[in-house]
């Protein structure tokens, strides 16, 4: 049997219970629904996702895992893509059409998994995820703790998130040096962001890059005239904005920005993968 590979950050799932637990996450999606499983390794999780009346593509980065799948899961025979998910076209999966992930993420791409589901928000009305349990909470973190962040705001912009288990090292081999946790991100009804989306981004991240100063401190770079920020409102740190304040901040600041990046494009934008 295929071992794991330290270099794609693979710890394969080995509790049969569990497996199967996940896989019931999307038993209320509609029959003939598209799913994408990242990473199915040796199939843990895939060989129930099969039973399911969903159409499956699994997308597998490590050759040797792509070999065991085709050996040991005929049904996969031309839903299995050897490719490295954060090199996909989102768009071409299933020629445009929606589709939900799931997956036992690999803990050292998980961040650019969420980032990348973030730019193709359109294609992706739900996903159920396994994560470092770390990563998990600041993902669905609440305003006002050390675990929101930049992941938490834009996260939560576009998507409802819930916590749906935790579990331990040793339901993996080989077991992680940290506990994991399995979350639910479902989309709003309503995900175009009542600003421009771009901006909204940067100004999050910015905000963040320095998050013990207050905004005023570093937001100033971005104004034409500094004294716009002298609003007792500016005094706060970027912990203490909900998403809804970060979108307010964001139409507030637009007319009085020194320069425009990308100010007319409504769109989203690659960004960088910081949490």
């Amino acid at each position: 049997m295929q071992s794991a590979k330290k270099s794609y950050g693979q710890h394969f799932l080995v509790n049969e219970d569990t497996a199967r637990r996940i896989a019931s996450f999307i038993d209320h999606l509609p029959a003939n629904s598209n799913l994408v499983e990242i990473g199915p390794g040796r199939g843990m999780l895939t060989k129930y996702l099969l039973t399911k009346s969903h159409n499956l593509m699994a997308i597998e980065a490590d050759q040797d895992m792509v070999h065991y799948l085709e050996q040991h899961y005929s049904d996969l025979h031309g839903h299995l893509l050897s490719m490295d998910f954060l090199k996909v076209n989102m768009s071409k999966l299933f020629d445009g059409a929606q589709f939900s992930i799931i997956g036992n993420f690999p803990y050292n791409i998980s961040s650019q998994i969420v980032f990348k589901m973030l730019n193709s928000v359109e294609l992706v009305p739900e996903m159920v995820g396994m994560f470092q349990k770390e990563m998990a909470e600041r993902i669905i973190a609440p305003p006002g703790g050390k675990d929101y962040g930049v992941i938490s705001v834009i996260t939560q912009a576009y998507y409802e998130g819930s916590l749906l288990m935790k579990l331990a090292p040793g339901s993996f081999n080989p077991p992680p040096k940290v506990h994991s946790a399995v979350i639910r991100l479902k989309r709003k009804s309503d995900f175009h962001l009542p600003c421009n989306e771009r901006l909204f981004r940067t100004i999050v991240k910015l905000s963040f890059g320095q998050r013990r100063k207050m905004l005023r401190n570093t937001l100033k770079t971005m104004v034409e005239d500094p004294s716009i920020l002298a609003d007792s409102y500016y005094n706060l740190r970027p912990e203490q904005l909900s998403v809804q304040e970060f979108i307010n901040l964001t139409n507030k600041l637009e007319k009085h920005l020194r320069h425009e990046p990308g100010n007319q494009n409504n769109g989203r934008s690659e960004g960088s993968h910081e949490g």
